[in-house]
């Protein structure tokens, strides 16, 4: 018996109980039914992905967006630019090329 056989015979996957959590009625008789993803086996960290609605037995899907997410993206995209045009620029300046021999009077 090898190391990887007896890490999964000791930590079996994860269930249906652990990726969707406790549907509940609203007030309008709509069921919600959060969905988690879990990271690793044996942690008992989730991270909410979103929520399915069922309305009238139609089922829809409500991701969920953590938006501090979609701000550190803007963030480096804005600071990434800014360092690729900052080598560009060091590369090959904007300004058009000055040679000449200026010691020369007339």
């Amino acid at each position: 018996m090898n190391l990887r056989q007896v890490r999964t015979e000791a930590s079996p996957g994860p269930d249906a109980s652990e990726l969707f959590g406790k549907p509940y009625e609203t007030a309008d008789g709509a069921t919600v039914i959060p969905v988690a993803r879990t990271r690793g086996r044996t942690t008992g960290s989730a991270r909410p992905l979103g929520v399915f609605v069922v309305k009238d037995g139609r089922a829809t899907w409500r991701p969920a967006i953590d938006s501090e997410r979609v701000a550190l993206m803007g963030i480096l995209v804005g600071l990434i630019s800014v360092a690729l045009t900052g080598v560009a620029m060091v590369r090959r300046p904007p300004w058009p090329d000055l040679r000449g021999d200026i010691s020369r009077s007339r």
